[in-house]
């Protein structure tokens, strides 16, 4: 546990924090990894897990540092960089791995140079001069490797802004890493991660945020400031009440690094949010992670997983030291105790304010929450990470919805049918059956769901989002998801042979949330089974499922899926089907009509 002030809730009435909260924070996360460091000071090799690049104590040097620079450079004691600046003495050239084409030290580079940078006149400018030089020869290789074809662009762009600092050539490193990434913006401050449809926190942590960084040290501020803005306006709708980001995509060790775009747009002056509620997500997310500890092992060390230890959020290049890129999240403490964003009073973020439903036609994504109990979902009509031809189903990313209350089960949970309810013609799972994906629409082939398949989205809109997907060659899914309130309707329109089997499956829950999946047209068979391996939220999570059988190529499915943590007493809507055209009215008045013929388009 960190030792924190305590609460504040004049200044902080919703979470408690204030800028001494973030200080304590972070000089108990750097005195917490000290027992760690190296006799020469150039590794932090924390206990655990090592990562494929066999690189994790320089990790744990780099982002600690990072976090360290953060501290130091918004006023902490300077004595913080004492141990990073031995180190500097021994681990280029020495105890640090060289950079080499795609390999690892290239992303811890650009912390490091970020570290250097902002602490110059306190560590740099007093190095001996053989240490600046094989520092600059370790770093200068970063300028020409060859970097994953991603985010990664991006730090040699870090990098060469060091070298510029100093009046170094950065060998055109900066034009060619920013150049790379214009072809990946999608709009609504959107970029994808690379080639593929990779949509996730990346965008907020790393697309932003280098930019952001470069332009705040002195970089071109366009277009990337308008485009941070235009991020922000609807990022923080994402955030729970309880300050809980989405789980969703890749690297979610990282955690409360989803607050450095929200830091960012306050460094740069572009943010939309008052200082108060930017303040207020931005703290909700630290506190939410680190105020009682849930994120830290006995030690004080950032864990491998969402809370506790939890395997299937990791990657192959996970390793001990990788959560610490959640350093990124104290990017606040750049800004000047009386900025206002320290002294203002917090305000309530969106989702705590009244009932989002915003479509993000971008990335292809739908972000909707209930003031009621401060939950947020996010419907995927647009983000898959899978390779050009498809791949194997990423539970991370395949799922037609995520939330920042649950998590999705994992491949090879084993279930069987708990409770078969609202059985109709069809049949239920039988029992034994590996438990289908949760928020999941696919072909039974075999006796197995297919994945989902690669994704190609249709639109969205205000309440609404749209997609399809081939889950084998020669059969299509075009599906529509209408929010209103904690609810979803899913439509589907299923071109595949006759007899073919379909499942679509609903929220994965522990605890006293409360999952719905009722089935309002085509479905014929439903059943709650129990995902013994749980997720990141809980062990013994339970999936509602509906089964149906596809009677004539392009037939329609529809069903109802809740999401709540407060009490539902609404009716259901009325789902009619007419002709060509079907029609979804909810209990207020509110109205989707939605064309079927030849594909689905909202009318």
């Amino acid at each position: 546990m960190l030792t924190l002030p305590d609460d504040d809730r004049s200044l902080s009435p919703y979470t408690g924090w204030t800028r001494a909260h973030w200080e304590a924070a972070a000089d108990g996360l750097l005195a917490a990894v000290e027992p760690y460091r190296s006799h020469d000071r150039s590794l932090i090799d924390l206990p655990g897990r090592a990562s494929w690049s066999r690189c994790d104590g320089l990790e744990g040097y780099a982002r600690t540092f990072l976090l360290a620079a953060f501290r130091v450079a918004g006023g902490g004691d300077p004595a913080l960089l004492e141990p990073y600046a031995e180190g500097l003495a021994t681990g280029p050239l020495g105890s640090w791995q060289p950079i080499v084409d795609r390999s690892q030290p290239i992303v811890e580079a650009a912390s490091i140079a970020i570290g250097l940078r902002l602490t110059r006149d306190r560590l740099w400018d007093g190095l001996p001069a053989s240490v600046q030089e094989r520092t600059l020869a370790w770093l200068g290789d970063a300028l020409t490797r060859e970097t994953a074809d991603n985010n990664w662009h991006l730090f040699p762009v870090t990098v060469a802004g060091l070298f510029r600092d100093l009046g170094l050539d950065d060998l055109g490193a900066t034009e060619r890493g920013l150049a790379r990434i214009e072809g990946w913006y999608e709009g609504d401050g959107w970029y994808r991660d690379g080639v593929g449809r990779n949509f996730d926190h990346y965008n907020g942590w790393a697309m932003h945020l280098y930019p952001a960084l470069h332009a705040y040290l002195g970089g071109p501020a366009e277009p990337y400031a308008s485009r941070l803005r235009a991020f922000l306006t609807n990022y923080g709708a994402a955030f729970d009440a309880n300050g809980s980001p989405v789980y969703h995509g890749r690297s979610v060790i990282y955690r409360f690094a989803a607050a450095a775009p929200v830091w960012a747009g306050e460094l740069l002056g572009v943010s939309p949010y008052s200082p108060g509620t930017a303040r207020r997500l931005a703290s909700g997310a630290a506190s939410h992670f680190l105020s009682d500890g849930r994120a830290l092992s006995r030690e004080g060390l950032l864990t491998l997983g969402w809370y506790g230890p939890h395997e299937p959020s990791l990657q192959p290049y996970s390793g001990s030291a990788s959560p610490y890129w959640a350093s990124k999240g104290f990017l606040g403490l750049l800004l000047p105790p009386d900025h206002p964003a320290w002294t203002s009073v917090e305000e309530p973020g969106p989702a705590e304010r009244a009932d989002q439903a915003i479509g993000l036609p971008g990335p292809g994504l739908l972000i909707h929450s209930t003031a009621a109990d401060g939950l947020v979902r996010l419907v995927n009509h647009g983000s898959d990470h899978q390779p050009p031809g498809g791949g194997p189903d990423d539970p991370l990313y395949q799922r037609m919805a995520y939330s920042t209350r649950t998590g999705p089960t994992t491949p090879g949970s084993a279930g069987s049918a708990a409770d078969t309810r609202r059985n109709a013609p069809g049949g239920s799972a039988a029992a034994g059956q590996d438990v289908p994906a949760d928020n999941h629409v696919g072909l039974v082939i075999d006796g197995e769901v297919t994945p989902r398949g690669p994704i190609t989205p249709m639109g969205a809109g205000r309440g609404w989002a749209a997609s399809s997907c081939r889950p084998t060659p020669t059969t299509l899914i075009e599906s529509v998801s209408m929010v209103h309130g904690p609810h979803e309707v899913r439509l589907h329109r299923v071109t595949a042979p006759s007899g073919t089997a379909v499942r679509q499956t609903g929220w994965a829950v522990t605890g006293e949330l409360t999952s719905g999946l009722l089935p309002l047209h085509g479905f014929t068979g439903a059943t709650e089974l129990k995902a013994s391996g749980g997720t990141v939220l809980g062990p013994d999570a339970l999936v509602p499922a509906l089964d149906g059988v596809v009677l004539e190529s392009g037939a329609l499915f529809a069903c109802l899926v809740t999401l709540s943590a407060a009490p539902v007493a609404e009716a259901p809507p009325v789902f009619r089907l007419d002709g060509t055209r079907a029609t979804l009215t909810w209990p207020d008045g509110t109205v989707h009509e939605i064309g079927t013929e030849g594909g689905l388009t909202l009318v």
